[in-house]
């Protein structure tokens, strides 16, 4: 009924998606889902303001698990004297885009039985999973940097969840909540559970329905372990794939400078690199190594896009910019916009061209960071 089936995208191997796995039985890495070309644009249910508006591209045989997340605006305006939409994902039900995959990936999960996970989270993503765990009645514990923004772990615990503070580096937490979960509780990590994905591709969905039918010329979009990137590459695909726009936008995804390892795998061979991450205001997105580097790096460089590594005082001073167009976000967010200006003065984007930024998460997310960085 759903059309899709677990894949390893190593071996080739196939799985039914009947019976959830959160990662492949014959190599234990991660799992992507078989492609999917079944967009149609007569099945969106038009009076559905949701993601879920998508339902019938979803390929889920579960029923919707919402709070009325996705259909966010798309603001028309500037920067640096291009004219840019700003997707505003910030506006999320947990404050954050994680609610497109976390959604979708919860709704699959407690659909098939599972009533008790685990997560592994900077911040948003544990907030995103606390908040929809309550609204299904799932237990969750969430695995987090003990550094993580103390908003983000309060917003985890008042929804309910059990959260477990790890020092040391973000990858420290992903390290115990693995060893937890091989002790049989599920692992609803959001960088290996496929369905995540699903959820984060209908922001490509609703920005061609937002534009008119049409397709962007770049996206930029703030790039931790590249949930929106990939989203993105294959969300746009699904309607390249129906006819219902004509190219593919360029991608660009966006690193903090002090914790990139996508960028350095971009600049380097293309396999996976550890890097010894820094300490950066964009928390959202610092890690010490990537997961899906293969699919992260195909979606920039197929679409003729670009990773880019962006300075802390680039990211702060774009977000100070952003506050002043009305844009409360996180600074993570604002590597983003500060990518969009490297962009810019290099000439890879142009006055003329269609762009949209993509605003990933609220302000209340990292209140302390931003008061001690507003002058």
């Amino acid at each position: 009924m759903t059309g899709c089936r677990y894949v390893n995208p190593r071996s080739g191997a196939e799985w039914d998606i009947e019976e959830p796995l959160w990662r492949a039985p014959d190599d234990g890495s991660y799992l992507n889902l078989t492609p999917s070309t079944s967009f149609d644009a007569k099945e969106i249910e038009t009076h559905e303001p949701s993601i879920w508006r998508y339902r019938k591209m979803l390929r889920i045989d579960a029923p919707p698990l919402s709070l009325g997340e996705g259909w966010t605006p798309l603001i028309e305006g500037e920067w640096d004297g291009v004219n840019v939409a700003f997707k505003c994902d910030h506006m999320m039900p947990s404050g954050s885009f994680k609610d497109r995959g976390v959604s979708v990936m919860m709704a699959y999960l407690k659909g098939h039985g599972i009533d008790k996970i685990l997560e592994d989270s900077s911040g948003n993503a544990g907030s995103s999973v606390a908040t929809y765990a309550a609204r299904a009645g799932m237990e969750a514990t969430i695995f987090s940097p003990a550094s993580a923004p103390p908003a983000k772990l309060t917003q985890m615990r008042a929804m309910g969840a059990q959260v477990r503070a790890i020092e040391g580096p973000r990858q420290n937490a992903a390290d115990a909540a693995l060893k937890e979960a091989l002790g049989g509780t599920f692992y609803a990590g959001h960088n290996i559970q496929a369905f995540f994905l699903e959820g984060c591709k209908t922001v490509a969905f609703e920005i061609w329905e937002q534009m008119g039918g049409f397709s962007p010329d770049h996206v930029i979009v703030a790039c931790g372990q590249g949930g929106n990137v990939m989203g993105l590459d294959i969300g746009f695909k699904e309607l390249s794939a129906a006819k219902l726009i004509k190219k593919v936008p360029a991608i660009h995804g966006v690193q903090a400078l002090n914790a990139a390892p996508y960028l350095a795998s971009w600049e380097g061979n293309g396999e996976p690199v550890t890097v010894n991450p820094k300490p950066s205001v964009a928390d959202g997105i610092t890690s010490s190594k990537g997961v899906r580097v293969a699919e992260v790096l195909s979606s920039c460089r197929e679409t003729g896009g670009s990773l880019i590594g962006v300075s802390e005082a680039e990211i702060l001073g774009s977000m100070r910019r952003l506050h002043q167009k009305g844009f409360f976000v996180e600074p993570t967010t604002a590597a983003g916009a500060a990518g969009l200006s490297r962009l810019i003065s290099s000439g890879a984007i142009k006055k003329g061209d269609s762009v949209v930024l993509l605003l990933t998460g609220i302000g209340l997310k990292a209140i302390d960071t931003i008061r001690n960085n507003e002058a």
